[in-house]
């Protein structure tokens, strides 16, 4: 047996669930032992962070022949099959939403929790043996501030409880994610010390700032002091690439004819590029009978061709494919290459790590402001701060590290543990004699 698989197995194990925007990751602990991340044998290799994403399939042959997938397996679901299959990814960014209460899946009602449910008991499922035996409690990882407008974090916690009870947990607590980031971090502390964590997700900006003693006997303790956050951060970035590359090159601000007169290409076809699964809705929608009549009418009918290739053959995939590795090279070089092509499409161009600075300003500009937020509700200034621990894949964008270095010496700044930190922070944390004073217990029903 593995790690993983020793562990759940074992008396007086604990479970944290990192339920993250792009990913959700799983780890374990035992008392006085490191957290262990529960992995997935994948197709394309094995892995710990599980993609959150669900694919359900049912084809016309056979409709009552319904097939719900998760994960990376999602996506290979939905990439062979776009046309009977419904991907939904992203969907955390939902939870905290009076708005939305249902939708409609091949003939199916799903509510959020039905949803979570669904993509928890598959993950479940591919992790096999690591997962067979699991504790009555589990602590589950909560942004500061959930995503969306108006979110409502008591609605997000109703149901998230209601998902998470339907795998058989009696106790289940939540935790601001930064705090989980931090529990992790903590055993790297050789003395007291002040800590701001920001956790840098899909979806969300989270920041922690919590204060670590030693007592008497020499164990760690650890005080909250403020916290603060946002719902914008790596997916927001993503869109500003596709926003300013991208959809330029698909037709977005330019023009077509019609009546003897030139109109702008309206801007509502290019709002679906806020994520790639969506797509798939915008080709059976009533505006791609209007993109198709648009290329002979375009001023510039090469771009809306490519448009309509993209999503006639299902080419979001490795377009965001190519979004994302644009991204991370300009974490790493001042300049950088995006180069998708697909079928008879071909978008290259270079981009100046400045030029996507410009692009995310306005994020960056909300980040910087909740930073500041946290600082304000700890009642500290930034000389006060001892250690800063950056964690999240967004924390690897200079810019995103620029707001903390213009605040705090750069011999105060770590980054480390992008996808596992929340995870095994958590697990680690379900061994504290006093958990109720880190989390809180949803009212079902609120």
């Amino acid at each position: 047996m593995g790690a993983s698989e020793s562990a759940s197995s074992a008396p007086g194990f604990t479970l944290g669930v990192d339920f993250g925007t792009t990913n959700t990751v799983v780890a374990l602990a035992l008392p006085g032992e490191p957290a262990r991340l529960v992995r997935f044998p994948a197709p394309e290799g094995e892995l710990f962070a599980f993609r959150s994403a669900l694919a359900f399939h049912a084809p016309p042959e056979h409709p009552t022949e319904r097939t719900v997938e998760a994960g990376p397996w999602a996506i290979e679901a939905y990439v062979e099959d776009p046309l009977e299959t419904r991907f939904i990814q992203s969907f955390k960014t939902f939870a905290a939403s009076a708005n939305f209460t249902e939708t409609q899946i091949l003939g199916r009602r799903y509510a959020f929790e039905d949803l979570l449910s669904a993509f928890l008991l598959k993950l479940r499922d591919h992790a096999g043996a690591a997962l067979n035996d699991l504790p009555g409690r589990v602590i589950v990882g909560r942004p500061v501030t959930f995503a969306g407008a108006a979110p409502k974090a008591e609605l997000a916690l109703a149901r998230y409880e209601t998902a998470f009870s339907r795998l058989g947990f009696s106790e289940i607590l939540y935790v601001y994610e930064p705090v989980g980031a931090a529990f992790f971090f903590a055993r790297t502390l050789k003395a007291d010390a002040t800590v701001l964590v920001g956790d840098f997700g899909g979806g969300t900006s989270d920041f922690s700032i919590i204060r670590f003693r030693r007592d008497d006997a020499g164990a760690f303790r650890a005080e909250p002091l403020g916290r603060s956050g946002v719902g914008v951060a790596g997916d927001a970035f993503d869109y500003r690439i596709i926003d300013n590359l991208v959809s330029p090159a698909l037709g977005k601000g330019s023009s077509y004819k019609t009546f003897g007169k030139v109109l702008p290409i309206p801007n509502r076809y290019y709002s679906a590029f806020a994520r790639w699964d969506q797509l798939a809705l915008l080709r059976a929608s009533r505006d791609m009978r209007e993109i198709r009549s648009l290329e002979r009418e375009a001023v510039e009918p090469e771009k809306i061709a490519a448009l309509v290739e993209i999503l006639d053959d299902n080419h979001a995939y490795p377009l965001y494919r190519a979004v994302s590795r644009l991204k991370e090279t300009l974490s790493a070089k001042d300049e950088a290459t995006f180069a998708f092509e697909a079928g008879a499409v071909s978008i290259t161009r270079d981009v100046a790590r400045s030029e996507f600075e410009s692009w995310i300003a306005p994020e960056l500009a909300q980040i910087e402001g909740a930073v500041d937020a946290a600082l304000a509700d700890a009642g500290l200034a930034a000389d006060q701060i001892d250690r800063v621990f950056l964690t999240g894949g967004s924390s690897l964008t200079p810019a995103v590290r620029a707001i903390f270095a213009r605040r705090f010496a750069a011999d105060r700044i770590e980054t480390g543990g992008e996808l596992e930190s929340i995870a095994s922070g958590l697990a680690l944390m379900g061994h504290e004699p006093d958990l109720d004073r880190w989390g809180e217990r949803a009212a079902i029903g609120a």
